[in-house]
């Protein structure tokens, strides 16, 4: 939706459990219509996918993609991004670690890619100045990528889906754009882990190799294309939970002439407590939940320390208390991984990075670094029953109300 001129705001409908098209057709029918009717009814509103493997398969079917555009006509709604990130089951089911797989080492991932910039080419508003995007994994889960061979596979993976969307853009006059999305404890975490492979691989001589004996072009335009459908999904959540400031990333990108192409409008959980104060077991054990990983940076005057899930940072922290280890009074910070509604600022005991997700939003009105919102709490069914205060939709359309209204002032 356009509630805020100068940007489209959707939310992902990864909220809503479903792994087949059947049952994303029926969220698609269901939720979007009654989350407008709270904040703007009558008017055009934006629906942001998620597609697993199994429901792109289907929707590409001329039958189901035909009535999904014939919907979204009638309906006044309209696509201008694909959540392509999990691939498998993502809901009801241990997902942990095996949510970035396929990854792009693996020929699977660049092929389901494919398919979804088919579908989103078709589902496109015709405007020529709206460009879609597809969200994708950040290249791999940290740990098994064991060589440079595996940086350079997908490098080159990365790059011959950049191929393929450049032939979809002069087939159809419409741009799509692949959006890596840095994460906690994966191969692109930080926006320093982001620049160093854009320059060390994606726009190498080897790199861009790819595009010039992919389609016969030169070095120099090998590059143009390279950066215009090769970027970045920046997750304010994941940028907070890595304590990078959001200004500085909005810079170094720009610096480096890394588009952002999407920005998800998330938050995390942030813990501040002195060693020996409070208990981070009491507080934060609800949210150790078997489903997500939900990755834990630690910062203190003694650096920093990575945890690859929750409960192993709250193991650690329960032996430091058990056997006196570390020092006494030495003040840390903890932030989780875990996407909670944006309209808290507060939660039992601790707080949330929605200051930091302020910030972000700030600095887009300012910068206009991109123009493409997309609100994604998909925890919904995993967060502690304490914070379920209203149902699925409502909550929703208030997250929805809390980013416009942010844009707005």
């Amino acid at each position: 939706m356009q509630l805020v001129p100068g940007f489209h705001l959707t939310y992902c409908l990864n909220i809503h459990p479903g792994e087949t098209w059947p049952e994303v057709w029926e969220n698609i029918k269901s939720y979007p219509a009654a989350v407008r009717n709270q904040l703007c009814p009558g008017r055009p509103f934006a629906i942001g996918p998620r597609l697993s493997g199994q429901a792109a398969d289907s929707l590409a079917r001329p039958e189901n993609l035909e009535a999904l555009q014939e919907f979204l006509r009638t309906e006044g709604a309209y696509v201008f991004t694909i959540n392509g990130f999990p691939y498998g089951v993502f809901h009801r089911a241990r997902v942990k670690e095996n949510v970035y797989l396929p990854d792009w080492r693996d020929r699977v991932r660049m092929e389901y890619t494919n398919r979804l910039a088919r579908i989103l080419a078709r589902l496109l508003p015709g405007d020529p100045a709206m460009e879609g995007s597809i969200s994708t994994v950040p290249g791999a889960f940290r740990t098994e990528v064991r060589s440079t061979g595996d940086v350079r596979r997908m490098a080159e993976m990365m790059l011959r889906s950049v191929a393929y969307l450049h032939r979809l853009r002069e087939q159809t006059g419409k741009t799509i754009t692949l959006a890596l999305e840095p994460e906690p404890c994966c191969f692109l975490e930080t926006t320093d882990d982001v620049v160093a492979f854009f320059e060390g691989h994606i726009l190498s001589e080897e790199g861009l190799g790819t595009l010039v004996r992919e389609l016969g072009l030169t070095r120099g335009q090998a590059e143009r294309v390279a950066r215009r459908h090769l970027g970045i999904c920046c997750d304010a959540c994941h940028v907070a939970v890595e304590f990078e400031d959001p200004s500085e990333v909005l810079d170094r990108l720009e610096a480096a002439a890394i588009r952002i192409l999407k920005v998800q409008i998330s938050s995390a959980l942030r813990l501040r407590f002195r060693e020996g104060d409070g208990s981070p077991e009491r507080t934060l054990r609800p949210f150790a939940e078997e489903t997500y990983l939900h990755q834990v940076v630690e910062t203190s005057e003694r650096g920093v320390v990575r945890y690859q899930d929750l409960p192993q940072a709250l193991s650690r922290e329960a032996d430091f208390r058990t056997h006196g280890a570390g020092s006494p009074g030495i003040r840390k910070e903890w932030r989780v991984h875990f996407h909670v509604p944006v309209f808290l600022s507060r939660m039992s005991g601790f707080d949330t990075t929605q200051d930091d997700l302020a910030a972000l939003l700030l600095r887009l009105k300012s910068k206009s670094a991109c123009p493409y919102l997309e609100v994604e709490t998909y925890t919904w069914d995993v967060l502690p029953a304490r914070y379920k205060t209203l149902d699925t939709t409502d909550a929703i359309a208030r997250e929805l109300a809390w980013a416009r209204d942010r844009l707005l002032q």
